[in-house]
C-alpha cells in the first residue's frame, strides 16, 4: 500500500516536515514529450472535456519528477463560458474575448455560474485523480477577480491594463458589480473543486501587479478577502499568487490566507524582513532553468536555506515552466530540493 504524502499541505500549514516540499507552476504539459504530442492531436479546451486525458496529463509530472503535488491541468479561464463570456484561447495568443465588458449593463447580463452543470469535466477529472490515481495533494485553482477582469475588459491579454484600470476608476459601479460577479463565480468553482477531491487552492492573481498599493486596497483587496474568507471555510490550505507584484506582498499576508507565492523579485529572506510570518511559496526564476547545473544549483540552494530559516516553504518557480525547459532538468531539481533541504532540516 503507497502512503500519501503530505508534505506540501503541512508545510502549508506551517508544521513541521522531514523535506521541503516542491511543485512547479505550469509543470502539467509545456515541456514534455508525452504532452506536446497529446497536443498535435487536441487544443488545450479539448483535453480539459476529456476527463481521463485530462487526469493523464494532471499526474504525468508527478510520475516523472517525483514532486510533492498535482496541479489541476485547466485554464484560469474555465468558469467564464458558463457565465456568458465568449472566450475562446487562441495558440500562442492566450484567452481571446468577442463579448468585452463595457458597461454596468454588460456586467448585469452576465449569469450565475453552476460548477455542476457548466464544468462537470473539471469536477470529473478531480475525481479520477483524487481516488484512484494520486499519493500527492492536488491542488485545485481559479483565477483572480483582476485577473478574470482585465480578459473581460481588454478582450484578451493586455501588457498595459489600460483599459482595465480605466474602466476600474471611471466605472467603479460596474466594477465593483464585475468583482461581486467574479467573487461569486470563484467561490462556487472552488468550492466544487474541494468537494470533489482538491486537497489545496491557489488562486491566480497573475497580472494584479499593474496596480499600485492604494488602488488594490480600494479596488481588489474586499474581493480578495471575501473569497478567502469563504474558502478559509472549507479547511484546506490557500495559497496566493502573482508576477510583478512584490509590493503586494504585505497586502496577500493580511489577507486569510495560509501560503504567499512570490516571484523571483522578492527573496525569501526580504519578504521575512518585511513581516512575512507565513509560508512562502517560490521562487526560482523559470528562466534559470536554461542555464547549467552548477548555477541552478546554487540559486537553488539559496532559496532552499532561506525557506528553512523562514520555517515555513515551499519550492517553487517565480512563473511558470515553459516549453523550452527539459524535463529531466525538473527531475534532477525536484531530487536536489527533497535531498539538501532534507540534510538541513536534520
Amino acid at each position: 500500500m503507497t502512503t500519501f504524502n503530505d508534505t506540501l499541505l503541512r508545510a502549508a500549514r506551517g508544521e513541521k516536515v522531514g523535506h521541503t516540499p516542491v511543485w512547479f507552476m505550469r509543470q502539467a504539459g509545456r515541456s514534455q514529450p508525452e504532452y506536446r504530442k497529446i497536443k498535435e492531436k487536441y487544443s488545450l479546451e479539448e483535453i480539459t472535456h476529456q476527463p481521463e486525458l485530462c487526469a493523464y496529463v494532471t499526474k504525468l509530472p508527478v510520475d516523472q519528477y517525483n514532486v510533492d503535488a498535482a496541479i489541476l491541468y485547466k485554464d484560469i479561464v474555465t468558469p467564464l463560458p458558463g457565465i456568458g463570456v465568449d472566450v475562446k484561447i487562441k495558440p500562442n495568443v492566450g484567452p481571446v474575448i468577442s463579448n468585452p465588458i463595457r458597461s454596468v449593463q454588460d456586467v448585469r447580463n452576465l449569469g450565475e455560474f453552476s460548477p455542476e452543470e457548466h464544468i462537470p469535466f473539471v469536477l470529473d477529472t478531480i475525481k479520477i485523480l483524487t481516488k484512484e490515481q494520486l499519493t500527492v495533494p492536488l491542488i485545485g485553482f481559479a483565477g483572480a477577480p483582476f485577473t478574470l477582469a482585465s480578459y473581460m475588459i481588454e478582450g484578451g491579454p493586455s501588457k498595459g491594463y489600460h483599459l482595465t484600470k480605466a474602466f476600474m476608476v471611471s466605472e467603479s459601479e460596474a466594477w465593483f458589480a464585475l468583482m461581486d460577479k467574479l467573487g461569486e463565480t470563484i467561490i462556487a468553482s472552488i468550492t466544487a473543486q474541494v468537494q470533489a477531491g482538491a486537497k489545496a487552492i491557489q488562486v491566480f492573481d497573475s497580472w494584479v501587479g499593474a496596480l499600485n498599493v492604494e488602488d488594490y486596497r480600494m479596488y481588489v483587496k474586499p474581493v480578495m478577502n471575501r473569497i478567502f474568507s469563504e474558502i478559509r471555510k472549507l479547511n484546506i490550505p490557500v495559497i496566493t499568487f502573482g508576477v510583478g507584484a512584490s509590493h503586494l506582498a504585505n497586502e496577500w499576508h493580511d489577507l486569510p490566507v495560509d501560503v504567499v507565492g512570490l516571484d523571483w523579485r522578492l527573496s525569501i529572506k526580504e519578504a521575512g524582513e518585511r513581516g512575512l510570518t507565513k509560508t512562502l511559496q517560490g521562487n526560482l526564476d523559470p528562466s534559470l532553468l536554461l542555464a547549467d547545473w552548477k548555477a541552478i544549483e546554487e540559486k537553488a540552494k539559496t532559496i532552499i536555506e532561506q525557506g528553512v530559516e523562514h520555517g515555513g516553504h515551499i519550492f517553487n518557480l517565480g512563473h511558470g515552466v515553459f516549453p523550452d525547459v527539459q524535463p529531466a532538468t525538473l527531475k534532477k531539481l525536484t531530487e536536489f530540493v527533497h535531498e539538501y533541504s532534507a540534510q538541513l532540516r536534520k
